[in-house]
């Protein structure tokens, strides 16, 4: 029987929702509290709330240390509870429209350290599309129930967040067994993850400094975790605006890969994938700063744990900290630490804007904070304290690496081992991806998507509005 995939926003309605359809929008925004799964919220794929308000908070000083304004946007709100619906949906949908796949006759197949294959499994689900993610066995179990529950099956092949490869080599094996119809969705390397950070996260950011009046205006540096290099795609954007902007990645120190040529096992879930991805602009990048995977787990057990919250409670508002307790994961506590080392490092000023983002939320680790109870004992006052001022107020500038020519051509180089020996990517490539105008040709591609994705709406209408209205 013949399907049709459904499809939902453009890159500017991701961007600016108040330019869909206000019946539309308002259906959308009735079912993301009445039935989560229902396919019209994709419309709720967006950084702006019912008020057309981003979805943001600037940490106070009383927990940072430092005097730069750290601004957090946080993916909470996003349907599935993570900013990676949004690159997965933008990844479907523009091989949807382009012919690409077909939900008749194909079943995709979401390699994924976590979050990327949570939204992949709630996306394919809603387009109308069979698919299988493929996630490493040591993930949150958190991570699988969710995939289960969104209706996908998983796979879970060995390793942590760091074992890429045994992601990759069980999609080939899949493909292998089934070529006519198993597709490969690699965010490592499909655009549409890179191209909605660019357009939706980049610009967002920068609306967000102009219109809230934040500092002095303008964005100091981007912080962002690498694990498929997608979100730090935003920093593209934001150095075409504020030229002066730095574009950080955030590494776990456990596993220093552009930092060192590194690699190794950790437990910041969401980034360090052991490899230079494929849509990873390295060439712009300014520095890379490492953080300690359990740093970050024990940040993440004092904004969650009642004990912690009471502590922070001592230093800032209590309702601040209820606020932030249920909108951070580990990797958005990373990119928190990331952000202070880096306002450190560079000695911010008050006026200066350090832009990052809170890609998860704490409902996908309290199995991780129970693991660390066992492990360590539960958290005490002095304990709380400690964990405060050693790892937040009194961060170290420590682990920074600038980006000079040679490093950026290093960090380049290292794409050649995974994408053209490993994954088949044309060497040629690999060098066009030298010149500015490669990414720019990525970037402008989001207009020619933009206008294929209403011709297909077009041409598909009568079945559309049956399923969004039903």
């Amino acid at each position: 029987m013949k399907k049709t995939a459904v499809v939902g926003p453009t890159y500017e309605e991701m961007l600016r929702p108040e330019k869909v359809d206000p019946k539309l929008r308002a259906r959308a925004l009735e079912m993301k509290k009445k039935d989560p799964l229902h396919p019209v919220n994709l419309y709720n794929i967006t950084w702006k709330d019912e008020r057309n308000e981003p979805y943001y908070f600037v940490l106070p000083r009383e927990l940072t240390g430092v005097e730069a304004n750290i601004v957090v946007l946080y993916a909470k709100d996003f349907p599935s509870g993570s900013h990676k619906v949004g690159a997965t949906y933008s990844v479907l949908m523009e091989k949807t429209i382009f012919g690409e796949v077909d939900p008749s006759v194909h079943t995709l197949v979401w390699p994924s350290t976590g979050n990327y294959g949570i939204g992949g499994a709630w996306v394919s689900s809603r387009m109308n599309y069979d698919s299988i993610v493929i996630l490493p066995e040591l993930m949150s179990k958190e991570r699988f129930e969710i995939i289960r529950h969104y209706g996908a099956r998983v796979i879970a092949t060995p390793g942590c967040e760091s074992n890429v490869k045994e992601i990759y080599d069980k999609s080939k094996e899949l493909y292998q067994k089934d070529p006519k119809r198993v597709r490969i969705l690699n965010q490592f390397s499909e655009f549409g993850n890179y191209r909605f950070h660019y357009y939706v996260t980049g610009n967002t950011m920068i609306e967000l400094v102009k219109e809230k009046d934040l500092g002095n205006g303008r964005i100091a540096a981007v912080v962002a975790g690498v694990g498929s290099a997608g979100t730090i795609a935003c920093a593209d954007r934001v150095k075409q605006i504020y030229p002066e902007a730095k574009k950080i990645a955030v590494e776990p120190l456990q596993c220093p890969t552009l930092a060192l040529n590194g690699y190794g096992g950790h437990d910041i879930q969401g980034i360090g994938d052991k490899h230079v991805t494929w849509i990873h602009n390295v060439l712009n990048m300014d520095s890379v700063v490492l953080v300690d995977d359990m740093d970050s787990k024990r940040i993440l057990r004092l904004f969650a744990d009642s004990v912690g919250k009471q502590f922070l409670s001592e230093l800032v508002e209590k309702q601040c900290v209820e606020y932030l307790s249920d909108k951070l994961g580990i990797s958005s506590i990373a990119n928190i630490i990331g952000a202070i080392k880096i306002a450190k490092f560079y000695k911010l000023s008050p006026e200066d804007n350090i832009l990052t983002v809170a890609t998860d939320n704490i409902e996908r680790y309290h199995s991780v904070i129970n693991e660390m109870n066992r492990n360590l004992g539960q958290l005490d006052r002095a304990q709380a304290k400690c964990d405060f001022d050693r790892i937040l107020l009194r961060a170290e500038p420590t682990w920074v690496f600038e980006g000079d020519r040679w490093t950026r051509e290093r960090w380049h180089n290292l794409k050649y081992y995974t994408w053209v020996e490993q994954q088949g990517k044309k060497v040629e490539e690999l060098d066009a991806q030298r010149e500015e105008s490669y990414w720019l040709n990525q970037q402008r591609l989001v207009d020619d998507v933009n206008k294929k994705l209403i011709e297909y709406k077009e041409a598909h209408r009568e079945a559309l509005d049956t399923i969004i209205w039903s």
